[in-house]
């Protein structure tokens, strides 16, 4: 007996092609019952497919394939996708409530059901109560667009049509997040974009709230280049002195789900000596030394488009080159770096150092 020519070892059974196969069949049963769940059952068998047999690399991608095809097949047999046979539902409908009359004719005392108020609901579980109560469903697009139902989940009720002879229910609908039109068949009301360049951030916060722009999506960033973007929170602290520059969508368009609204903000109290938006975004430093491209030994700075001279030394509204003195300065405005010194028009010695909100400002 030749010792090298050994049997090979048994493969464990997970690893074997029945064990796969029967994988890639629970795909569609599980399908049917859920189609997300379905859907991470198709990740797992996949990855399966690809680790565990010895199979050549076109079976694998036919198995693959074919995952897909099973839960697409399942889910559509457990009702998880739109109904394909609409134009059939309403065709079937119409016969029985065609039936329906004819019975209550005859029958004064067949029981009428009522309704209940699905609105605001889920489709999915629009569905389910309606059936539950013994009313047959249909749905279509609420919207004037026409859309096609595929996930009944993620579509909301907006308005229902009952028929309590026929016991069918017709939901209109939209899409979750988008506002319910003002009548069956109508455009989306989504809110328009105000203008609120040039007011302060409390201003353009009620201007947005009144329009119905969703404040939670919108997005804020300081104007210069050497400060960091505020949050909601540190913005509505000195919502009186943050100014908005740009602003994005322009004024009088659709803020739709997918609109990405930003705000521009700068900063700046009536102490400072620059009270002006830059005139591009992305261009202005707040503190003129910050700019790479700084002179230190020009006497001339430019913050927010408007230049100051003085007599050989640097002014700005909050601004330093150094630890050392600066030169004139306005008490009260904000400075860098912590420990600059500095002297007022009257001749009052000034030092760069926190103040009551925690930035640093010119104080004696």
């Amino acid at each position: 007996m030749n010792p090298y020519n050994t049997p090979p070892l048994p493969q464990p059974w997970w690893r074997t092609t029945p064990a796969i196969l029967t994988l890639l069949a629970l795909v569609a049963l599980i399908g049917a019952l859920s189609f997300g769940f379905g859907f991470l059952v198709v990740i797992a068998a996949v990855v399966a497919v690809w680790v565990l047999p010895r199979w050549r690399w076109f079976a694998k991608v036919g198995a693959t394939f074919g995952a897909f095809v099973l839960l697409t097949v399942g889910a559509g047999l457990g009702g998880q996708l739109d109904d394909s046979g609409t134009a059939e539902s309403k065709a079937s409908t119409q016969d029985k409530a065609s039936e329906g009359v004819k019975t209550a004719a005859s029958s004064p005392s067949l029981k009428v059901l009522n309704a209940a108020d699905y609105t605001k609901k889920p489709l999915n579980e629009a569905v389910k109560l309606a059936g539950s109560a013994g009313f047959t469903t249909t749905h279509h697009d609420a919207a004037a667009d026409g859309r096609t139902v595929m996930v009944r989940s993620l579509w909301t009720v907006c308005f229902q049509e009952v028929d309590p002879t026929a016991k069918n229910i017709n939901f209109g609908v939209v899409k979750s997040d988008e506002p319910c039109p003002e009548k069956d068949g109508g455009p989306l009301p989504w809110p328009v974009m105000p203008d609120v360049v040039g007011v302060t951030y409390d201003t353009a916060v009620k201007d947005l709230k009144r329009a119905g722009v969703d404040l939670d999506s919108v997005e804020l960033d300081d104007v210069y280049l050497d400060l960091d973007a505020p949050t909601a929170k540190e913005a509505a602290e000195d919502g009186d002195e943050w100014r908005v520059c740009f602003q994005s969508p322009a004024d009088g368009s659709d803020v739709t789900s997918d609109t990405a609204v930003s705000l521009d903000l700068g900063l700046w109290t009536d102490a400072d000596l620059v009270q002006r938006c830059p005139k591009a975004k992305d261009t202005t430093y707040d503190i003129p030394a910050n700019d790479p491209d700084y002179d230190s030994g020009n006497s001339s700075s430019t913050t927010g488009g408007v230049s100051s001279t003085g007599g050989g030394s640097s002014s700005s509204s909050g601004g330093s080159t150094g630890g050392g003195s600066v030169g004139t300065v306005h008490p009260g405005s904000f400075c860098s770096p912590q420990g600059a010194t500095g002297v007022t028009k009257a001749g009052t010695p000034m030092v760069c150092g926190p103040g009551s909100d925690g930035r640093n400002r010119w104080h004696s």
